[in-house]
C-alpha cells in the first residue's frame, strides 16, 4: 500500500485530505510545518509527498530545494493557494513533479496522484469492481453488465467514491467531500441530481437510496 505524506498547516485541508486519500486506499502521515516535512521526506517511507508552500519554520520551496539538493526522488505534488507564474515556474525549477492550486477539485487531485504513483510503480489497483460495475482509473472507462458507459468527469469521481465503498451507506456529506472538495456547499442538492443521472447511465437498481443515511452502491 502507497503511503503519502501531507505537509499541511491548514487543519481544515489537512483533514479533507487524510480522509480522502484514506478512503481511496492509501496511508497517510501529517505534518504541519516545513522542518517536519523535511525530517519525513528525507526518509524512505514514503512513495509521494503532498507540499504547501506556504508552511511555517521553512517554507514548502525550501523543502522542496533542500530535497533535492541531498538526492531525495520523492515525488512531489505541490498544493498551495498561490497562482502566479513565478510561483509555478520556481517549484517545477527546483523539482517539483506537479503543481496544483487552492481550491481544488478532489477527483483532480486523485488523478494526479495515481499518476505520480503509477510513474514510482505503487501497486495502486487500476480497476475497480462491484456487482456489474467495473471501473478503470487509468482509462477512465466504466462498463456496466459489459456494456460501455460514458460518465462526465464528476460522474466518474462519484461513482469511484461509491465503489470504493462498495456495500456501504455513505451519507450526503461525505458524497459531497469525496467528490467536490473540501469547500463544497452543504446545503446543495448535487449529489440527488448526480445519483439520478448515475442510475440513468448504469441502471436503476446499482445504486441504493436509505432515505434518512444515504446511498450504497451494490454488490451484486
Amino acid at each position: 500500500m502507497a503511503r503519502i505524506l501531507i505537509a499541511e498547516d491548514d487543519p481544515q485541508i489537512a483533514s479533507f485530505l487524510r480522509k480522502g486519500l484514506a478512503a481511496n486506499g492509501w496511508q497517510t502521515v501529517h505534518v504541519t510545518d516545513g522542518e517536519q516535512a523535511e525530517q519525513y521526506g528525507c526518509t524512505d517511507d514514503f512513495n509521494l509527498l503532498i507540499l504547501d508552500i506556504g508552511l511555517p519554520v521553512r517554507s514548502g520551496l525550501e523543502v522542496l530545494r533542500s530535497l533535492r539538493a541531498r538526492g531525495r526522488r520523492l515525488p512531489v505534488l505541490i498544493l498551495t493557494g498561490r497562482s502566479q507564474v513565478h510561483d509555478v515556474v520556481d517549484c517545477l525549477d527546483a523539482g517539483a513533479d506537479d503543481y496544483m492550486t487552492k481550491p481544488f477539485r478532489f477527483e483532480e487531485l486523485l488523478a494526479r496522484v495515481r499518476a505520480r504513483l503509477r510513474d514510482v510503480g505503487s501497486d495502486e489497483p487500476r480497476v475497480l469492481t462491484a456487482g456489474p460495475v467495473r471501473l478503470d482509473l487509468w482509462s477512465r472507462q466504466v462498463t456496466v453488465h459489459d456494456r460501455d458507459v460514458t460518465l462526465t468527469g464528476r460522474e466518474f469521481a462519484l461513482l469511484e467514491t461509491l465503489i470504493r465503498h462498495a456495500g456501504r451507506v455513505l451519507s450526503r456529506e461525505q458524497l459531497l467531500s469525496h467528490a467536490w472538495g473540501y469547500d463544497f456547499d452543504p446545503s446543495t442538492n448535487l449529489v440527488n441530481v448526480y445519483v439520478s443521472t448515475l442510475r440513468k447511465k448504469l441502471g436503476e437498481d446499482v445504486i441504493e437510496t436509505l432515505r434518512g443515511f444515504g446511498y450504497r452502491l451494490r454488490t451484486t
